[in-house]
């Protein structure tokens, strides 16, 4: 079992807590589930702070808040093929590893990543959580080890 290196674009499995849930005082993720990693910055002796985003089968209630995957995307991910959304108005930030990283169920040899985005649409991602920060919509939950 080796970690990857986080980099943005890299799909992890993560227990996720969303915004809502930190607001009702939950401190841990109620569902493992795809996170894109948007940044990884080094802090002090050497660790990095990595920021993810959740990817979800729940439809945005409005469509800025999300980015829908591509069919495509997900094979190549290894995800199912039911539709899926990349939510852009809110984060994750962790200590990376934490423990909230997650296996991938039934990998062999145990893996916590799925794989890379593309380039193009990974750029697009990083736009939207932009353009969500700049609309004062991005949510950020700031996980402890």
């Amino acid at each position: 079992m080796s970690l990857p290196k986080p980099v943005p674009g890299l799909v992890i499995s993560y227990s996720y807590l969303s915004s809502d849930e930190h607001r009702r005082g939950v401190e841990e993720g109620r569902k493992n589930r795809p996170c894109a990693i948007v940044a990884a910055r080094r802090i002090v002796e050497g660790r990095e702070v990595v920021t993810v985003v959740p990817i979800t089968h729940t439809p945005p209630a409005d469509p800025a808040d999300a980015m829908e995957m591509p069919v495509p995307l997900k094979a190549h991910l290894g995800l199912d093929d039911m539709r899926s959304w990349v939510l852009v108005s809110e984060t994750n930030d962790f200590l990376w590893p934490g423990p909230d990283l997650r296996p991938i169920p039934g990998s062999s040899p145990t893996r916590f990543h799925y794989g890379m985005l593309p380039p193009r649409f990974y750029a697009h991602l990083r736009d939207r959580i932009l353009q969500a920060h700049a609309r004062r919509k991005l949510r950020q939950v700031q996980r402890s080890e």
